[in-house]
């Protein structure tokens, strides 16, 4: 039996383009040599990769917001993310920054909860997760919101809700969903929380700097 485990494979390319360049993101077109031979042309959208927050208070209950997203046309519940601006950053210190931004928290204690590609079939954008805990607020001012931000609510709902709500098709975020349903699957698991990796675990996807 295949080891259930993704591995690293990259088919021959052909020859490629890049037909849209945008601020942060660009799509790539590839002819790919198929197992039978065949070459098929691919488009897919080439991504910096992002870092999300899970964190997690004394009362269990997780930091929450809610944004617009225009593509989707909705109110999204989300919990804090943000896009790996600096090549080979750090995740774990660009997670700090996103939940000091985004919800004007710190945490004492960092895990990694999860790595996911968001959409594989069609954008190369990898996440890394983090379980946040030992919540408390930081001091000073808060970051000054724009865009999408400036219209953002912030909350504090209990784990067990969200679940239920992500279950009834409430909750539509990538990164929520696979955080909320993850914290629940970590805590059922041997170990539990402590047990999951160190929060500068390697991570392939995105290599980075120490």
């Amino acid at each position: 039996m295949t080891a259930i485990k993704d591995t690293p494979e990259e088919w021959r390319v052909t020859a490629a383009s890049t037909p849209f360049q945008g601020a942060k993101t660009s799509v790539r077109t590839e002819d790919v040599v198929m197992p039978d031979g065949s070459v098929h042309s691919r488009d897919y959208q080439v991504h910096p990769g992002s870092v999300a927050v899970l964190a997690l208070d004394g009362d269990d209950h997780v930091v929450v917001l809610r944004q617009y997203r225009h593509p989707v046309r909705h109110k999204l519940w989300e919990i804090p993310a943000g896009l790996l601006d600096v090549p080979g950053e750090n995740p774990l210190n660009a997670a700090v920054r996103e939940l000091y931004e985004e919800a004007h928290v710190k945490a004492d204690d960092w895990r990694v909860l999860t790595d996911v590609y968001t959409t594989p079939g069609g954008c190369d954008e990898a996440v890394r997760i983090f379980l946040a805990r030992g919540l408390s607020d930081v001091e000073g001012e808060k970051f000054a919101a724009a865009e999408e931000e400036a219209d953002m609510e912030l909350a504090r709902v209990p784990l067990d809700e969200l679940a239920r709500r992500v279950l009834a098709g409430d909750l539509h975020n990538n990164c929520l969903v696979v955080g909320v349903l993850s914290v629940l699957a970590a805590r059922a698991a041997a170990g539990g929380l402590d047990a999951l990796r160190p929060a500068d675990a390697p991570w392939p996807a995105r290599p980075f700097e120490a």
